[in-house]
């Protein structure tokens, strides 16, 4: 597979020299200076890619051009804001960058409540923090029928939990989950995320599906024509929140995605970090079923615990078997190659990587994005891929 780093333009701390250093040979990145939706200049996309291929590397995927709100709530605007994706997508094919990851989460993206949790070697791990989460849902946040979206011994452990909690702990973990993540689109104070939540009264997954089933009709056919392959993200983590609807989540919801425009261009980025998120998703199997339309992969892993909640594990560790859904993915890169297919090859990224060495205390780490827990993520990875092309080299 293509090794790939994620990096977040000339802001990004981690400069793309560094990323060459770690081996990728891949670039995944985006315009992340526009996220109203309006369509990406072509001078910009072009300005970017030249700075990449001047670092010895390719721009290999967008990730993410953002799906405005309008188009998930389908609203008056909606029309407006999928013609300047369109155009964006246009733009993207005629400068040769072929895949484009996006998601359809409502309101918020990925979300963890810790980004700091100690592991046992001194490094640091994102973490989701189930109950933690229910407290402030439940006490602080305090949303409208708040309660549905909680058992009643979630409730009392949510309670317990709160009142332990002093105003620093609270504003910590407010500050996580709705203050804005790396790549996330929207930023908010506790009075506009509830505004925003109040826009998804109503709104049914069955909705929330029709609204994105629209989407991709108006789509995909734009990125046939531009020679592109569209790969949705999965929802991170891949159950409600706040209770929202979340459609990219399990097989079943893959699946009714890509029957609803059943085009190549019309795929999924396979991140084995969110859908570990649940117990109930075999990885492997999913890899197996859905490779012929997986065209990008984020390779992470994650740690489950009984109370849904979850941290990222190492590369290799964790709760989900990855060199099993690594030889599902080699797999289907030997089956396009036995086709006869240019684009056989699949690009992955490590995610979310541990903050390890120096990189703790640096003034400037975006937040599961630092340099040192990606390369070694990356270098488990091609450990990985280098032992599987081995064994499969022997048997031949």
């Amino acid at each position: 597979m293509e090794e790939c780093f994620r990096w977040y333009g000339t802001n990004d701390p981690v400069p793309l020299s560094h990323i060459r250093q770690a081996g990728a040979t891949g670039i995944v990145s985006a315009l992340h200076h526009i996220y109203d939706g309006s369509p990406w200049p072509e001078d910009q996309i072009l300005a970017q890619k030249a700075l990449i291929e001047a670092a010895g590397m390719r721009w290999s995927v967008v990730e993410s051009i953002p799906v405005h709100n309008a188009i998930k709530l389908a609203t008056t605007d909606s029309d407006r804001n999928i013609g300047w994706y369109k155009d964006t997508l246009r733009a993207l094919g005629r400068a040769g960058i072929s895949i484009v990851c996006y998601n359809f989460m409502p309101v918020v993206d990925w979300t963890r409540t810790d980004l700091m949790q100690p592991l046992p070697n001194g490094g640091y791990a994102l973490r989701f923090d189930a109950v933690d989460f229910a407290a402030y849902d439940l006490f602080v946040l305090n949303r409208p029928r708040v309660e549905e979206s909680y058992t009643e011994q979630q409730i009392l452990d949510a309670r317990q939990r709160f009142e332990r909690m002093d105003e620093a702990t609270i504003s910590r973990i407010e500050r996580n989950l709705i203050a804005g993540l790396p790549a996330t689109e929207r930023q908010f104070d506790r009075a506009s995320f509830l505004a925003a939540l109040a826009e998804y009264d109503g709104v049914t997954a069955e909705i929330l599906h029709d609204n994105l089933a629209r989407f991709l009709r108006e789509i995909v056919p734009v990125a046939e024509e531009a020679g592109i392959r569209l790969c949705i993200h999965p929802d991170d983590p891949a159950f409600s929140l706040y209770g929202l609807p979340r459609i990219v989540s399990t097989p079943a919801d893959v699946r009714r995605i890509l029957a609803a425009v059943d085009s190549p261009a019309n795929g999924i980025t396979f991140c084995t970090g969110s859908y570990g998120t649940r117990a109930d998703n075999d990885l492997p199997a999913m890899a197996r079923e859905l490779a012929p339309r997986i065209h990008f992969a984020h390779l992470r892993n994650v740690q489950r615990e009984d109370d849904g909640s979850f941290y990222e594990a190492d590369h290799l560790g964790g709760s989900s078997d990855l060199p099993a859904v690594i030889l599902a993915l080699l797999e289907e890169q030997e089956r396009r190659i036995n086709e006869g297919r240019a684009d056989w090859q699949i690009p992955l990224r490590p995610d979310h990587g541990h903050l390890l060495a120096d990189d703790i205390g640096k003034d400037r780490i975006n937040p599961g994005y630092s340099l040192i827990g990606r390369l070694k993520g990356l270098a488990e990875i091609r450990g990985v891929m280098q032992g599987i092309a081995t064994v499969l080299a022997h048997k031949a």
